[in-house]
């Protein structure tokens, strides 16, 4: 099966740069190009070469749902994933309802994309070799990618992981202690989590000397996207 064609549609170059990495690491997708605007989108899609959209809701030039509306009235049914930092209610909601297949909220770890676009991936080629479900569960598997279970490092938990991105993500330098008093775990577990995040290059490690003593802290800021 060839590798799946992914357009990212991302109007901030860090975060974009960030997307087409993520993707291009993931076996059988390749990121075919960035659109920064809904027009550039737009016209992009018009031709043919595009298996999938990673598609960010707030463009400078109109939304990202307005872009969805706009591919189905022209007869495009490309698959869309809504990366975004949109949280409300009201936008989810109306993204599934226009066929968008994953919602995925920003900032994010690798691993939360790598798992979805798997999922995705796995759904596609199933539906494409005629296969039918077993049984009930597998239905709601389909109906519900999101919920399977997670790759991410063995002893790390995918829900924990997120959260840790979100808090780097609202603000620039946190520690270990800072991490683990927002999550209510121990100052050992959040430390995993930003040694990992670290390691995979989605953060960065600088020293924090707060003048109270001479030992500097480890200070942690999300860098994969703003």
């Amino acid at each position: 099966m060839p590798d799946l064609r992914v357009l990212v549609v991302e109007d901030d170059p860090v975060a974009a740069e960030a997307h087409r990495t993520y993707v291009d690491r993931l076996p059988g997708f390749t990121c075919i190009g960035i659109a920064s605007t809904a027009a550039k989108a737009l016209q992009v899609l018009t031709r043919p070469g595009v298996d999938l959209v990673l598609l960010d809701m707030n463009l400078p030039d109109g939304h990202g749902l307005d872009v969805v509306r706009r591919m189905r009235a022209q007869g495009n049914q490309t698959d869309v994933v809504a990366v975004t930092a949109a949280r409300e209610v009201a936008a989810v909601q109306a993204a599934a309802r226009i066929g968008v297949v994953q919602y995925v909220l920003k900032p994010f770890a690798y691993e939360t994309l790598r798992d979805r676009l798997t999922a995705y991936a796995r759904q596609r080629k199933a539906a494409e070799s005629g296969q039918v479900v077993a049984d009930q569960d597998e239905v709601d598997r389909l109906l519900h990618p999101a919920r399977a279970s997670s790759s991410v490092p063995k002893g790390l938990a995918g829900s924990v992981l997120d959260r840790v991105v979100q808090l780097l993500g609202n603000r620039e330098g946190w520690t270990a202690e800072e991490v683990a008093t927002s999550l209510g775990t121990s100052r050992i577990t959040a430390r995993r989590y930003l040694e990992h995040l670290a390691d995979q290059g989605q953060a960065l490690r600088t020293q924090r000397y707060d003048g109270r003593s001479g030992r500097p802290k480890v200070e942690y800021s999300w860098v994969a996207e703003s």
